[in-house]
């Protein structure tokens, strides 16, 4: 188990890992590290064709579906919080909490949850982890150990916004795949892990 002293993590929750909430929030409370989870969502993406909505309805529209996300996620006792600050446990934010500070990003269809989780930890000094359904960033069908060079990699598994956002302000971020325990574990205990690390000062 971690030590108390272990900085807090900003934590996205992936919509796809629904079904995986109640594991991954016992890995949470296990690691005993405080852990600020934002929630994902069925985000709206291009290309929807049938689906007549702005860029900025789309945008609300994921806020929404992120927020739908968070309460379920407290329904199994996680304490739900509309403050931007770091925790002193595993906390799920409410993603219309955000409104009242808006977000300094554009409402496009570039920006998702992927985004906006990066924006979290840049706004409170922290590292991310973006828990999702994929072993991590892809390019050419191969698995990517570390992005450290490239901010303008386009990637189907992170938002179009998500990598150039990273590098502009200097975070760390790592994607690994939420659906296995022990990858979650190491993720949580910063040691190393099957997955994509996102950090420009590599």
């Amino acid at each position: 188990m971690n030590s108390p002293a272990s900085p807090p993590l900003v934590v996205k929750v992936g919509g796809s890992l629904f079904d995986r909430v109640v594991p991954l929030l016992d890995l949470f409370r296990e690691a005993g590290r405080p852990v600020l989870i934002v929630p994902g969502g069925r985000e709206v993406r291009r290309p929807r064709p049938a689906l007549d909505v702005s860029e900025d309805a789309a945008h609300w529209m994921a806020i929404a579906g992120m927020e739908q996300f968070a309460w379920y996620i407290a329904s199994h006792g996680i304490p739900a919080t509309s403050a931007l600050a770091l925790p002193a446990e595993a906390t799920v934010l409410l993603p219309t909490a955000l409104s009242v500070k808006p977000i300094p990003l554009s409402h496009s269809w570039d920006v998702t949850s992927d985004t906006i989780a990066a924006w979290v930890a840049r706004e409170l000094s922290a590292d991310l982890l973006l828990l999702k359904s994929v072993d991590g960033i892809h390019h050419h069908r191969k698995l990517i150990a570390r992005v450290g060079g490239d901010p303008d990699l386009v990637s189907d598994e992170v938002d179009p916004a998500f990598i150039r956002f990273v590098f502009d302000h200097d975070l760390r971020a790592r994607v690994v795949n939420g659906r296995h325990d022990e990858r979650v574990r190491s993720a949580l205990r910063g040691e190393p892990v099957v997955g994509t690390l996102v950090d420009p000062r590599f």
